[in-house]
């Protein structure tokens, strides 16, 4: 019997209309257009700031338009998985709210939360449906609606995130193509280093919470910068010599936008050019759950069939590792004016 593996077989993608730009930021605190560049590498991110909007919103102009592109019928549609951070609800999930907007009537659905790990966790979760058999189409969607937890009167952070969603088609193939080989890890020791204080049932909100602005992002940078660039760096170095790859023969580093030296720290580790790392990050900033899957909606008309692949982040749990995709479709002749 031929080993069945899950294969991405198209990609769909969405960040809104507004652009925050650096001047703008620098109207709001204490910093400068060549401050960000230098530390974090932003320019500009794109914020959802209509009223009544969540990540459900982006998640599903992101899936629409994958289900455009691949042809899908929303009856063949068998799981969706939504990794994110900023859910619109508590509950009930916010993969459930995109079934229903999609019309997805056959599909059963989840939330991952893994932070800006979440897609990476998504790879390997998707593809184990896969390749149980029972699952023959599944959409992944990785998306944060970021600028719903940054305050924005803290200059160290706020220039760091935007908002954004992209989605991913998986299904079976029995070529050698598809999810390869993941490492992934958590460590809770990350949590006094990166958190939201208050909203969940250890803190619940309260007047307190709100006034001692407890509801958003806690980052204590230089940390999460430090076990970002060694934990990322181990993660892709082993699962480089665990298959075989070199600085010849991998393709793409699809890297987590989280800090643009940190993308550059990883891909000296992996001697790999600069060419060869996927980097958006100035247009976008950090969409947490997003980069990755934004990374391949951008870069997908300069993907071929076979292309070997690192994907990488790191995030809040600590979560982190490293997963090989063997690219399954040139990206060029599907590429359409869809956006």
């Amino acid at each position: 019997m031929e080993k069945i593996n899950a294969v991405i077989t198209g990609v769909g993608g969405y960040v809104p209309d507004y652009i925050l730009t650096n001047e703008e930021i620098s109207r709001m605190v204490d910093t400068n257009d060549e401050w960000i560049m230098t530390r974090i590498g932003v320019k500009e991110r794109h914020i959802l700031n209509e009223e009544g909007l969540g990540t459900s919103y982006m998640a599903r102009k992101a899936a629409k338009q994958l289900m455009q592109r691949t042809g899908s019928n929303p009856d063949d549609i068998d799981l969706v998985i939504v990794a994110t951070t900023t859910p619109d609800y508590h509950f009930p999930s916010t993969a459930s709210i995109l079934c229903d907007k999609l019309g997805l009537k056959h599909a059963f659905a989840f939330d991952l939360q893994a932070a800006c790990s979440g897609f990476l966790y998504l790879l390997e979760t998707g593809a184990n449906f896969i390749r149980s058999g029972r699952y023959k189409k599944i959409i992944l969607v990785g998306g944060d609606k970021m600028s719903s937890m940054v305050d924005y009167t803290e200059r160290a952070t706020c220039p760091i995130f935007g908002d954004g969603a992209a989605a991913v088609m998986m299904e079976p193939t029995t070529e050698d193509v598809g999810v390869m080989d993941a490492i992934l890890r958590t460590d809770g020791k990350g949590l006094p280093f990166l958190h939201m204080k208050a909203g969940g049932s250890v803190c619940p909100p309260s007047y307190f919470t709100v006034d001692n602005h407890m509801h958003f992002l806690y980052q204590e940078g230089r940390t999460v910068f430090k076990y970002a660039v060694s934990n990322m760096s181990d993660a892709c170095v082993a699962i480089a010599e665990r298959n075989n790859l070199t600085k010849d023969n991998i393709d793409w580093i699809i890297p987590h936008q989280a800090n643009l030296r940190i993308i550059d720290a990883v891909a000296h580790r992996l001697e790999v050019p600069r060419e060869k790392v996927m980097i958006n990050i100035e247009r976008y900033g950090n969409t947490s759950a997003g980069t990755l899957p934004l990374c391949l909606w951008d870069f997908e008309d300069k993907l071929k069939k076979g292309d070997n692949l690192i994907f990488t982040a790191f995030g809040a749990g600590f979560t982190w590792g490293a997963v090989y995709v063997k690219w399954g479709y040139d990206g060029k002749k599907t590429v359409t004016t869809l956006r």
